[in-house]
């Protein structure tokens, strides 16, 4: 059997227990920042790296527009500056032909910063496409 790399188009949300399509998903990313030390005595004119904590870019995903539907401004008005926001884990699968997960990441506690509507022009002949931003406090590759 041939080896092809997959195609980014075939992917499945899940978030509250629900399946939710998507058009786009990106920040699906996770950094090491890098510790920077030099004692006094060392005498070499360099600094020594070492790993330091985790870092996670937010997750956006967009979506069309649909009447009725106010899912993502719901959930962002249940945030609170107290830190009594209800929080979500997302789990995100890239799928195959036969339409199984290969790739499955999982953000935890997920809450929303940012809920954008479309952009809207009189002369555009395009979808009505509405975003929004996550946090989360993790993301991991569950194979």
């Amino acid at each position: 059997m041939a080896e092809y790399p997959l195609p980014k188009f075939h992917f499945e949300i899940e978030w509250g227990g629900t399946k939710i399509g998507f058009t786009e998903v990106t920040g699906l990313d996770k950094q090491v920042e890098v510790i920077e030390y030099r004692e006094g005595q060392s005498r070499s004119y360099s600094k020594t790296k070492q790993p330091g904590l985790q870092k996670y870019s937010n997750i956006t995903m967009k979506r069309g527009t649909f009447e009725g539907k106010t899912d993502y401004y719901d959930w962002l008005k249940e945030v609170d500056m107290l830190g009594n926001t209800k929080r979500r884990d997302i789990t995100i699968k890239l799928l195959n032909e036969n339409h199984a997960p290969v790739f499955t990441w999982k953000a935890l506690n997920a809450f929303p910063v940012k809920v954008q509507a479309s952009d809207l022009k009189a002369d555009g002949n395009e979808v009505a496409i509405e975003t929004i931003e996550i946090a989360h406090e993790g993301l991991s590759l569950v194979k």
